[in-house]
């Protein structure tokens, strides 16, 4: 395979990557987020959020500087293989695979709620299906159009959040926030952490697109911290005033709680309400484009390294897009759809995050170590503390995902287990560790 067939265009901007890290996440603030209120209540649930923020605050800063010193599209599969060598590399790249393949038909799963909310002869699950072939074709576009779509569709999924929060604000009240707030106390906020985490889950997506963005070691930054405040101020807004509007046990085991909030406010039968629910859609669809182009990149430089079949990395000579990779993501996803319950996909994603945010802080500490000479344009701040609290915020996380969701976890991990067992039998723990200034002359 020629280098010419294994390098990405380079056509992304600051505000298209500020679109694709909040579109990637964005999502998380229409569902997924409410079923932490069953399990932990809504004080609960938003200390689980603010320990999460802090995860988050400290681990894109930190990621930045990953991003930025490597801007490959393997992203956190490329860092650990370098600190950490083949090994480090699978696992990082399985956990990352996990994540983004398996937030998508979670995803699709809330699409097809959407629109049986407002029209219930439609079925959830073609719904679902319907929503992959179409983003899937408008990815084989090309990564310019792709980011042109993720920009527009998220500037809509942002305002009408903002929207929502007017709408719903003036019917708060502190005392249906208050009533019942932390039921199962604080081992309520240790089972919440994975919903909590939906609410920023894949923002790291960026680092995919790396390779494709001008001039990285100034936009990454740029697209990183403004989508990361943006998403922060969004889901603490939403989740307060959703909280105050009426029982919130009501609310915290739908995929569709946007809509039915205002359908409290305002009627059921209000027409703003299907309207809203309509464009709602925005925030779901934003999110299934972005993490389309996420796990396409992850698995095209997952195949590029020799780590998944040679033929995924194979691009579209006009568009040079790796479309063999979004397909047979599309069809992992649509598989998933059939397996698995929004839930289990929402928790199952999380925990392949939570792993790639650990390998990823690992990989920092020893890169700076082992690689000091490494050309840096950006710096994790207050060094090793972010990092540090990044990491130890993620083991706990994966812990408390780990004690509540053992059946999931050992679905995980038996995966993982199979992954390695394939790698050995194959003999690809035994390749070198490829530069990456090199790597794309040799493959």
């Amino acid at each position: 395979m020629s280098a010419q067939e294994t390098v990405l265009k380079k056509v992304i901007r600051p505000i298209h990557l500020w679109a694709i890290g909040v579109g990637l996440v964005i999502s998380g603030e229409y569902f997924g987020w409410n079923y932490g209120w069953g399990v932990a209540g809504t004080i609960g649930f938003l200390v689980a959020t603010l320990v999460i923020t802090l995860l988050y605050i400290t681990f894109i800063f930190s990621f930045t500087e990953l991003t930025t010193s490597i801007p490959q599209a393997g992203g956190p599969f490329t860092y650990s293989h370098r600190a950490m060598g083949p090994f480090g590399g699978l696992i990082a790249g399985y956990a990352t695979a996990v994540e983004f393949l398996l937030a998508t038909p979670a995803i699709a799963f809330a699409l097809g709620n959407y629109l049986h909310f407002l029209h219930p002869a439609l079925p959830v699950l073609g719904t679902g299906i319907v929503f992959y072939v179409l983003l899937t074709g408008i990815n084989l576009l090309g990564i310019k159009e792709s980011a042109l779509f993720s920009l527009v569709i998220t500037l809509l999924a942002v305002a009408e959040l903002l929207i929502y929060m007017g709408i719903v604000g003036p019917s708060f009240k502190a005392a249906n926030f208050m009533h019942n707030a932390m039921p199962a106390g604080w081992l309520g906020v240790f089972a919440a952490l994975p919903f909590a985490i939906w609410l920023y889950v894949c923002i790291e997506g960026i680092a995919m697109v790396a390779e494709e963005v001008k001039d990285p070691s100034r936009n990454i930054p740029k697209g990183y911290i403004s989508a990361m405040l943006t998403l922060a101020l969004l889901a603490v807004g939403v989740m307060v005033l959703t909280g105050g509007i009426t029982d919130w046990k009501s609310l915290s085991a739908i995929d569709y709680p946007l809509p039915e909030a205002i359908g409290v406010v305002l009627g059921k039968q209000s027409g703003i309400t299907k309207i809203f629910a309509g464009i709602g859609l925005f925030g779901l669809i934003a999110s299934f484009n972005g993490i389309i182009i996420s796990y396409s990149r992850q698995l095209f430089a997952l195949a590029r390294s020799g780590y998944l079949p040679g033929v995924l990395a194979v691009l579209s000579p006009k568009r040079q897009v790796p479309y063999i990779a979004l397909i047979a993501g599309g069809l992992l996803g649509v598989l998933a759809l059939y397996l698995g319950k929004t839930d289990q996909l929402v928790i199952l994603s999380v925990m392949g995050a939570v792993v790639m945010y650990i390998l990823s802080m690992i990989s920092l500490f020893i890169l700076r170590k082992k690689e000091p000479e490494l050309e840096r344009p950006f710096k994790a701040p207050f060094y090793p503390w972010f990092p540090a609290i990044a990491l130890a915020l993620s083991v706990v996380s994966l812990v408390a995902i780990i004690y509540y969701n053992q059946l999931l976890a050992l679905l995980f991990f038996s995966g993982l287990i199979i992954a390695v067992v394939i790698f050995i039998a194959m003999g690809k723990h035994r390749t070198p560790v490829v530069p990456v200034a090199q790597q794309e002359m040799v493959l």
